[in-house]
């Protein structure tokens, strides 16, 4: 198959199968921007192996890959769980006051960040990362659509992850 091909393919599959694809992976993840990610990793799978693909079932094929994404990241989930209970565990055994103020000194940092980014990113990313806050809490506040929170805090977190991977690459 060649490029142009395997790229109309692709926009095909796509049209065909986004929503199908992204309900599988958000039932699988109960995650709306996981889900979104795990969608956008089927597809660019089923192109990478497009021309492995024997024919019969397309619709069947890419939902096998779409749920093998959920599998893995739910295997990859629960070990950085693991990871995470251990490094708690670990905290608990040492907290002193050179953790505490460390950990104290990084929650302000990130909420400092929070507070740089554009309205209305910015009150949205304190609400949901810092106070914590759901979706559903968020958008009753802002009497707003639920989806238009989630793209506001996909947004902000893209943000975010640019500043931190900017900040880290400069280290």
């Amino acid at each position: 198959m060649g490029k142009i091909k395997s790229e109309k393919y692709l926009e095909e599959l796509i049209d065909n199968y986004q929503n199908l694809i992204f309900s599988i992976c958000y039932k699988l993840t109960n995650d709306y921007f996981i889900a979104e990610d795990l969608t956008q990793e089927t597809f660019l799978s089923a192109f990478e192996h497009a021309e492995s693909f024997q024919g019969g079932n397309e619709k069947a094929w890419i939902c096998r890959i779409a749920s093998n994404k959920c599998i893995d990241y739910q295997k990859q989930a629960s070990r950085r769980n693991i990871l995470c209970e251990d490094v708690a565990l670990e905290e608990t055994r040492t907290d002193t006051p050179e953790t505490s103020y460390i950990e104290k000194e990084a929650c302000n940092r990130f909420l400092q960040e929070c507070k740089r980014l554009k309205p209305p990113y910015d009150e949205i990313a304190r609400m949901y990362f810092y106070e914590e806050k759901k979706v559903q809490e968020i958008a009753n506040m802002k009497e707003k659509n639920v989806k238009t929170i989630q793209t506001q805090i996909y947004r902000a977190r893209s943000m975010l992850r640019k500043v931190f991977r900017e900040e880290r690459d400069n280290l």
